[in-house]
């Protein structure tokens, strides 16, 4: 085991005794610890009590539903990454999903090789993007492409002088478009390196993230990101 490996924590949490043991046991047999709750009242408490890596939470709880926890969640600062587990298969269920900070949807019934994989993929993601503290050495570069320019060290996006507020997913699409300027990047390239999944099946997810970018970027100037339909995109300077 390398030298400062840290044991990654999930937070399983669903109102059905027989999910969460489920989960629970292929997460153990997979590396991670896990802690269990049942409802949002308990994923919130536990949420600030064991500070966890990974929230996998369901969203039809009985008292505070899974999407309301994570905004709760995100409205407190904290960015921990979840992965919503529902029954519910549309849409706007996704979408809403998103939205509020979600980094992944899996519906019931579901694969507990292919939950387990999603878990992996998200811890390994989040793994590679944590940053040295400001100041350190090894800080990452300042990026600047026309008038946006992105610090990674302090993990914040300017345009035209002006602060842009980004998601943690935000930040790391518009990170990996800046790098690759002017490059047509196909939505499997994007899928791949931002969210660290090993097949192109979500392009929704990438669709969603790239709107919202263009929605806060577009506000402070002319538009930056270019759609080549049915290939993907490319970020140039205006």
């Amino acid at each position: 085991m390398a030298d400062g490996y840290q044991i990654p924590k999930v937070l399983v949490v669903d109102d059905e005794l027989n999910i969460r043991e489920l989960v629970q046991i292929a997460l153990k047999f997979h590396g991670c610890l896990v802690t269990l709750g049942a409802t949002g009242a308990e994923a919130l408490a536990l949420a600030a009590s064991e500070k966890p890596n990974l929230i996998v939470l369901d969203v039809m709880l009985p008292d505070i539903d899974g999407f309301e926890v994570c905004r709760r969640l995100r409205a407190a600062g904290d960015e921990v990454p979840v992965i919503f587990l529902t029954a519910r298969d549309t849409t706007s269920d996704t979408v809403t999903g998103l939205t509020i900070g979600g980094d992944d949807y899996i519906t019931k019934p579901f694969s507990v090789d292919a939950l387990v994989a999603r878990v992996r993929a998200v811890l390994r993601r989040t793994a590679r993007q944590e940053l040295p503290s400001p100041g350190a050495a090894g800080a990452g570069p300042i990026v600047r492409v026309g008038d946006v320019e992105l610090d990674e060290a302090h993990w914040t996006v300017r345009r035209a002088g002006t602060l842009v507020d980004l998601s943690p997913t935000e930040f790391r699409l518009l990170a990996y478009l800046m790098r690759n300027q002017g490059l047509m990047l196909t939505r499997r390239q994007l899928l791949e390196n931002v969210w660290g999944w090993e097949y192109a099946g979500q392009s929704q997810v990438l669709e969603t993230y790239v709107s919202y970018l263009r929605r806060k970027l577009d506000r402070l100037g002319p538009p930056m990101i270019h759609t080549q339909r049915g290939v993907g995109y490319s970020l140039r300077p205006a």
